[in-house]
């Protein structure tokens, strides 16, 4: 197992794809602090990866709040002692209606950014002090390749995932000397259940025949992924992109 030993922060960990992330890090040994808004999906996550013989946590955050991340890390560090890897999960999609940019209010505009990039500041910001102690750390911001497409009828998510990839690069100049990695992992469009409220069987099946592998994405083709970026493996790997869609872009 190549997480033995290691805790892991999963925001955004109580359904979906990452629950899938939480239940994945756990499999390869590392202690997982489930992480969500809905405090109650985090706690059926952190029970069933417990239930499984693996260590658990979880605890309720809203990660557009400083005082809220603050309390997640020291959450973690409690339950478990400290804090190596950070998976900046958490973002509005699938509460999000496809529609034309004129028709987005700027309430909503500015909710995204919030989430979806002030987000992976405060929580980096939030476990930081932790990594450094123990020595270093990996961050996974999660991407999206809709920046490399556009037109899907989001684009202040678009543009806030688009951010993500600008934040990861400077955070990882500025964490490189405390051996901290910070990358981005970017899914294609995924078949999950939190995906299923504004996306299509037939949507995900035309994306799916665009890839070099011909099938709909699903939350385990991004364990694999997430492990390496997760673990020593990826120890001289930092302000990167690695694109998990089957082919569909090249970039």
């Amino acid at each position: 197992m190549r997480l033995e030993g290691r805790v892991a922060v999963v925001t955004g960990g109580g359904r979906g794809i990452g629950a899938a992330y939480c239940k994945a890090l756990a499999e390869e040994g590392a202690a997982v602090m489930v992480a969500d808004i809905d405090g109650t999906g985090a706690a059926e996550v952190a029970r069933e990866i417990t239930a499984s013989g693996k260590r658990a946590a979880s605890c309720t955050v809203d990660v557009s709040s400083k005082q809220s991340t603050s309390a997640m890390a020291q959450a973690a560090v409690d339950a478990f002692g400290g804090i190596d890897i950070l998976v900046n999960n958490a973002a509005m999609y699938a509460n999000l209606t496809r529609k034309g940019f004129e028709d987005i209010s700027i309430d909503e505009f500015d909710r995204v950014m919030a989430v979806n990039v002030k987000g992976i500041w405060l929580c980096t910001m939030a476990v930081a002090p932790s990594m450094r102690q123990r020595g270093g750390g990996r961050i996974v911001n999660i991407g999206s390749g809709s920046v490399f497409v556009g037109g899907n009828g989001l684009v202040h998510y678009v543009a806030s995932k688009m951010g993500v990839i600008g934040l990861t690069r400077a955070l990882a100049r500025e964490l490189g000397g405390d051996k901290i990695c910070v990358n981005t992992l970017i899914p294609g469009l995924t078949d999950s259940s939190s995906n299923r409220a504004n996306t299509t069987t037939a949507y995900l099946e035309s994306e799916a025949k665009q890839r070099c592998i011909e099938k709909i994405q699903t939350p385990e083709d991004l364990v694999g992924p997430l492990i390496f970026l997760s673990s020593d493996d990826s120890h001289f790997v930092s302000g990167q992109n690695l694109n998990c869609d089957g082919g569909r872009l090249f970039i």
